[in-house]
């Protein structure tokens, strides 16, 4: 179901985009983790984003 109201839109695409990957296990960790939640590696990166065209 499409979230129409741009607010919540908002807030939802920093939830799912805004992340980092741990490059090891694939686990996602906040945007601010300097270590892995999950194997402790600093092995991190962000997590692509890209733009969708209709």
């Amino acid at each position: 179901m499409p979230i129409g109201d741009p607010d919540k839109r908002r807030i939802a695409a920093e939830h799912l985009l805004y992340v980092k990957i741990c490059r090891k296990c694939y686990a996602r960790n906040p945007i601010s983790a300097t270590k892995c939640r999950r194997c402790k590696s600093k092995r991190l990166r962000l997590k692509k984003r890209q733009t969708t065209k209709k």
